[in-house]
């Protein structure tokens, strides 16, 4: 299996989940009775093209001496010094909790690389708590839900960048360093069935690698491609088209669609193909709107351009469509494209590295705070309840992609709107065209909270 990374943390924090989510089956209980599972349980897991052995850990709890829960924390410290790297759990919904900076102290203590991994983050609830476990200083919170199968992107890069002999591949901060060219860009191409994906990449490799026809469907597991563009290293992944759910009815179109969207939450760039005689169809939108949910960079490529009769502002006339139809990501670059031809591949693969380029991009926070204090102030949030918002700053915690947090006061009565603008402003101030933009509110602590008044 290569290497061992065993799962820990305090009661019900997800780990068996994680487990089950890793190796692909319902091999460990899951219930949200804490305490399902006492002793430690491996599985053959699988994680893009990390193939690896997991261990599913009781949960730790500061327990009696000699007790059931003092013996099921020993099986979880043998976990630890059987495995090479440590995934420790935190509930996001809850945030950091007493018993959670305890067993921070004893990962540490252990001495190997360990990911902190902030689990439940699927609601605006837990991606606010995800951030209270950069006070554990143990490195920047892997956001992941378990359940969803969300963030096992982000969980990919960071067992590379933890283990980077063990997974043969040059540590890289995902942070810090995000445009290291050593390292291939990871694409998807999706789209409804018959849109030419197959045809596309075929005429990208230069050669017929791929299996392509008039037939709808010939394409039914995600299979990846090497290919080397301008100097430039990229893993091409081609999928199953994607029907409306309704209309999926086969088991084996099922897995196939299944594949499809395990190969768009593993890459870095999504291209996103349409068939420029029907663009924007429902589906396509779907596609779009899960790509963005996914926080994938996203280039849209309009194919078989040759067949489309050419009219002046013809392609600028398709990019005012997707500003149209695909709100959410604002300025997302539109390439005309020709699987057949090859027409407009360059341009593709060059959108494809800039998106790649922003969706990797941090802002300085001075240039960030200065912005915000603009912003806020050409345009203040509305009063609720006759009682002002305050905003009082905004950083980048994150990029991959770009993800701020605001600090303010009643961080549940900011409308959806302000934020909107604040995305916006976001955007056009730091050129972050097309890409998902987060923006999670904060509420800054009050340092009085719960303290006596004293009567004088």
């Amino acid at each position: 299996m290569g290497f061992t990374v065993a799962i820990i943390g305090r009661p019900n924090v997800g780990k068996s989940t994680l487990f089950n989510r890793l190796v692909g089956k319902r091999l460990a209980l899951v219930d949200d009775l804490p305490g399902v599972t006492r002793d430690r349980r491996e599985g053959a897991a699988r994680l893009g093209d990390l193939s690896f052995t997991v261990i599913d850990t009781a949960g730790l709890d500061e327990a009696v001496r000699a007790s059931l829960s003092a013996r099921m924390q020993e099986q979880t410290k043998a976990a630890i010094a059987a495995a090479d790297a440590v995934l420790f759990l935190i509930d996001a919904r809850a945030g950091v909790l007493p018993a959670d900076r305890t067993f921070a102290d004893l990962v540490r203590k252990s001495g190997k690389p360990a990911i902190v991994v902030a689990n439940k983050a699927e609601s605006a609830v837990g991606e606010m708590g995800a951030l209270e476990a950069y006070e554990l200083g143990m490195g920047v919170p892997v956001v992941i839900s378990a359940e969803h199968g969300e963030g096992m992107a982000d969980l990919y890069d960071a067992l590379r960048v933890a283990l980077p002999d063990e997974t043969n591949r040059p540590s890289v901060d995902i942070d810090e360093d995000p445009r290291d060219e050593t390292r291939p860009i990871r694409i998807a191409v999706v789209g409804r069935p018959n849109s030419g994906k197959s045809t596309l990449i075929n005429h990208l490799l230069g050669e017929e690698r791929l299996l392509t026809g008039p037939e709808a469907g010939i394409t039914r597991d995600a299979i990846a491609v090497e290919l080397n563009w301008g100097g430039r290293r990229f893993r091409v992944h081609d999928t199953a088209g994607l029907r409306k759910r309704a209309k999926v009815d086969e088991k084996l179109e099922k897995l196939s669609v299944a594949d499809a969207l395990n190969a768009v939450r593993f890459a870095e760039v999504v291209v996103l193909l349409m068939d420029v005689e029907h663009p924007f169809e429902d589906q396509d939108l779907r596609i779009a709107d899960l790509i963005e949910r996914e926080g994938r960079a996203v280039v849209i490529a309009m194919n078989k351009w040759d067949l489309k009769e050419k009219t002046p502002g013809a392609i600028g006339k398709l990019r005012a469509e997707a500003g149209h139809w695909l709100p959410q990501l604002k300025g997302v670059p539109v390439i005309a494209v020709s699987g057949l031809t090859g027409e407009g591949l360059e341009r593709l693969m060059q959108a494809v590295m800039q998106a790649h380029a922003i969706w990797n991009k941090r802002v300085p926070t001075a240039a960030l705070n200065r912005w915000f204090e603009e912003a806020v102030s050409a345009h203040p949030p509305p009063a609720v309840s006759g009682r002002r918002l305050k905003l009082n700053y905004i950083t980048q915690p994150k990029t991959r992609p770009p993800s701020f947090v605001v600090f303010c006061t009643r961080a549940d009565a900011l409308p959806e709107a302000y934020k909107r603008y604040l995305v916006n402003g976001l955007r056009e101030n730091f050129d972050l065209p097309g890409t998902p933009v987060r923006i999670t509110l904060r509420e800054k602590i009050n340092p009085y909270a719960g303290r006596k008044r004293v009567k004088r």
